[in-house]
């Protein structure tokens, strides 16, 4: 199974980013300046629980280590869409899980994006094709994925790419041993700064809340990227476009491992 990464931009105003079994430590981890518009100085974040018992322990216990940045909190709320699709509902993220298949990913993180910069919705896929089986089912692989995923859909990126570094005790980490030490299950302080700065603006309206369910689910497979339009010299960096309807694009960016 290959380790890689991808973030999909659909219609021109959709990102994906997805944890693909797997580099340096970033300074900043914005992802792309995305953010979700607000108000207030803090906001709240509805998580719509769309897993079963297997996921449940693992997003409460994300929801409540992301709530303790000083800049959002997020709650659990009932989900409104099939684990299969996951349709992205407006205004909150809805996460999922469902064995999607031999796809080569553990886990997607998607986020729609409006007026630039602004993220109007969020979606997690957590594939239990892998975390079925005996090398993914524990404890720490679980938290890990599920911690990073719904990390991106606040607009954070990775800290480290680097899949064998030394782990640097953040979810928002490449590794191949969760467990650690130190442990890479859990936001650092890092990430709490990070959002910080990702949110020390306020808007003139807010993208969070008003809910719309999408007509659509998220892209689900390497088939879907479309057109490759440029490579680095060693293929390990690839860009995709695939033509959607209306004249939009979807724009997908590959780093193999």
């Amino acid at each position: 199974m290959s380790r890689r990464l991808f973030r999909s931009l659909a219609g021109v105003t959709a990102l994906t980013l997805a944890l693909i079994l797997p580099g340096a430590a970033s300074a900043s981890h914005s992802w792309g300046g995305y953010h979700w518009a607000r108000t207030t100085a803090s906001f709240d974040l509805k998580l719509g629980d769309n897993v079963d018992s297997r996921w449940d322990y693992y997003l409460t216990r994300s929801s409540g280590e992301w709530s303790t940045s000083s800049v959002l909190d997020t709650s659990v709320v009932p989900g409104l869409t099939k684990p299969r699709s996951c349709r992205p509902t407006t205004g909150r993220v809805e996460v999922c899980n469902a064995a999607y298949g031999n796809t080569g990913w553990l886990g997607v993180a998607g986020i729609s994006i409006t007026s630039g910069s602004h993220i109007t919705k969020g979606y997690v896929k957590l594939n239990d094709y892998y975390f079925d089986s005996p090398q993914y089912n524990t404890p720490a692989w679980r938290a890990l994925v599920m911690c990073q995923e719904i990390g991106h859909t606040f607009g954070l990126d990775h800290q480290d790419e680097g899949f064998d570094n030394t782990n640097l005790g953040t979810c928002m980490d490449y590794t191949s041993n969760p467990s650690g030490p130190p442990s890479n299950e859990s936001p650092n302080q890092h990430d709490y700064d990070q959002l910080e700065a990702i949110y020390a603006h306020l808007d003139s309206s807010s993208t969070v809340g008003a809910m719309t369910a999408s007509s659509s689910g998220a892209a689900s497979s390497a088939s879907e990227f479309g057109r490759l339009v440029s490579s680095s010299s060693d293929g390990k960096v690839q860009t995709f476009v695939r033509q959607l309807r209306g004249g939009n694009l979807e724009v997908t960016f590959v780093i193999w491992a």
